[in-house]
């Protein structure tokens, strides 16, 4: 008998959704829906890194996709055994006791400390900082060893400490705090108590301190000294975390009636997106897959054999079960990797946007086909253009810290820089430059890895920088000094959170066996080229020292 799943992928600016026939792995229809407030930067700012994002744009976005790749495939509604949710992470909610967040009642609605907090929001280092302080100080277990070691202003308890010190309204009104990932998950299933809701171990691991070995959460004397609020909401949270193959509840009425879909549909515990992308690229022991957008995370599954006790530095963290249930899942990243290319993007923008986008010679219809033409072509030309610059020619040396460093070692603090720029500099040098950067910051992450005994043998990339920039994606297998597969599919991590909704409705036993059935082939390989890897290894070289000079010596606020 035939059966479908839907994997459903929220990313940092559109949710997409793909109807997949879990038989054979075959892609039957695919929606993408852009937030429309998220679109125009409604309650954020990025002067003091502040990204909320309003949950209307999820639930709108999540009704419309789901509809509409049901009405692409004319399924039978019966025929859809299992829906999964994959979001960003950390992307904490505040809720009220009935479940309805904050941002849905009228008092809240406007209210920018009521929204989700996106993985990107930088507004808690100083209580990131706090809880570095203490975890190291307070005598008691350290409950950032197996995130690293260090703990993050863009995760989940740094987050709400920021929010509870900052808007007392939102603090007394909000009973928990929910995971984007989560609370998607909790919308549709029928389970509606918060103290039984299954959790997403993914989540809670990685991001929240999340541990066995501590039987869950950080201990309250610790949470206690951070905020006393922090201790009593870890009453409100959960104890038991859940792997994305099992089941969180079956679709409720309410959403059964609104998507057409039947309440026998399963409903799997949700996921961050890009460990869902790891399996939809096929992940496997000793292979890095590099989920490469706005940011990048990169992700790892290790057995227990390899990491027993072994707590790797400078990670985000090192979980039983966040990939692949049966292996640790060990994640890292960047906090900017395409937002590095868009950030320069927009710089250049500026005398097109307020001077020629603004004259009066131009009618609307041509500044809105001017618009478009600029758009299509501005990061195309420039990687045109910076592919050319031979390889001997001076480029300057920059940092890739545009919003921070997450991984190896994070520090949100830290801020970007260049060196070595001349009068004979101009914009494809510095696009050539941010190219370069991103993929030193990618060799970092890979060096630490390996350093920390954990070898790796392969890397994939998956996400739209990976299928889109032959330039960025030949520099770096050149820079990595390995060769690097690109992933067919468009949409790896919704494919593998259809892979997972597939297990969890029991059509296959396990995600590996799912994976090698559903995942995606692969469309492209990059090889280094023996002739570019010492003068990339030259140049990483100088991107070191630059960056030590930077985080020893220039203090930023």
């Amino acid at each position: 008998m035939k059966s479908y799943v839907i994997g459903l992928d929220y990313g940092s600016d559109s949710v997409r959704a793909i109807l997949i026939d879990a038989l054979n792995g075959n892609e039957i229809a695919s929606e993408v829906f852009w937030y429309p407030r998220w679109k125009k930067q409604q309650y954020c700012n990025s002067r003091i890194n502040q990204f909320r994002q309003h949950p209307l744009d999820h639930i709108e976005g999540l009704e419309q996709t789901i509809k509409s790749v049901i009405y692409q495939g004319k399924i039978n509604p019966e025929l859809i055994v299992s829906i999964c949710i994959d979001t960003t992470g950390s992307s904490p909610l505040p809720v009220n006791i009935n479940g309805i967040p904050l941002a849905l009642l009228d008092e809240f609605k406007e209210n920018p400390n009521a929204l989700m907090v996106l993985w990107k929001d930088h507004t808690a280092v100083k209580e990131a900082n706090e809880i570095n302080d203490l975890a190291k100080t307070w005598g008691g277990k350290d409950f950032t060893k197996f995130e690293g070691g260090i703990y993050s202003s863009e995760w989940f308890w740094a987050k709400i400490l920021h929010i509870i010190r900052e808007d007392k309204d939102v603090k007394d009104a909000a009973y928990t705090w929910m995971e984007h990932c989560d609370y998607m998950t909790y919308m549709l299933a029928d389970n509606k108590d918060l103290n039984t809701f299954k959790r997403s171990r993914c989540a809670a691991g990685h991001k929240a301190m999340w541990h066995k070995s501590w039987n869950g959460l950080p201990d309250e004397q610790f949470l206690n000294q951070l905020d006393p609020y922090l201790a009593g909401l870890k009453d409100n949270l959960y104890e038991a975390t859940y792997t994305s193959d099992e089941i969180a509840g079956h679709l409720n009425e309410e959403w059964a009636d609104k998507l057409g879909l039947t309440t026998k549909t399963v409903i799997a515990v949700g996921t961050f997106d890009a460990h869902s992308g790891a399996v939809g690229a096929k992940v496997d022991q000793h292979t890095l897959v590099r989920v490469m957008g706005t940011s990048t995370c990169d992700v790892m599954i290790a057995n227990d054999e390899l990491i027993g006790d072994k707590c790797v530095r400078g990670i985000c963290g090192q979980v039983d079960g966040s990939v692949i249930p049966g292996f640790i899942g060990l994640e890292a990243g960047q906090s900017a990797f395409g937002d590095v290319l868009a950030w320069f993007k927009n710089l250049l923008s500026w005398p097109i946007d307020n001077l020629v986008l603004t004259s009066k010679i131009l009618t609307k219809e041509q500044k809105e086909k001017l618009q478009e033409e600029i758009d299509a072509n501005f990061i195309k030309t420039l990687a045109e253009q910076a592919e050319k610059i031979p390889l001997e020619e001076a480029v300057p040396i920059a940092l890739d810290w545009v919003n921070g460093r997450r991984t190896p070692d994070a520090n949100q603090e830290l801020k970007a820089a260049f060196t070595s720029i001349s009068l004979g500099t101009k914009a494809p040098h510095i696009f050539k430059a941010l190219v370069n950067a991103i993929c030193f910051g990618s060799k970092m992450i890979v060096d630490r890895f390996e350093s920390e005994g954990v070898e790796i043998k392969s890397v994939i990339g998956i996400g739209g920088v990976a299928r889109k920039s032959p330039f960025i994606m030949q520099t770096l297998a050149n820079v990595l000094n390995m060769p690097i597969k690109v992933a067919e599919s468009d949409q790896a991590p919704a494919l593998g959170a259809a892979i997972y909704a597939a297990v969890a409705a029991g059509v296959y036993s396990n995600v590996i066996e799912a994976s090698k059935v559903m995942g995606s082939d692969y469309e492209a390989e990059y090889f280094p080229e023996e002739n570019h890897i010492k003068t990339y290894a030259n140049l990483m070289e100088s991107y070191k020292t630059l960056g030590e000079f930077v985080e020893e010596t220039i203090k930023t606020k």
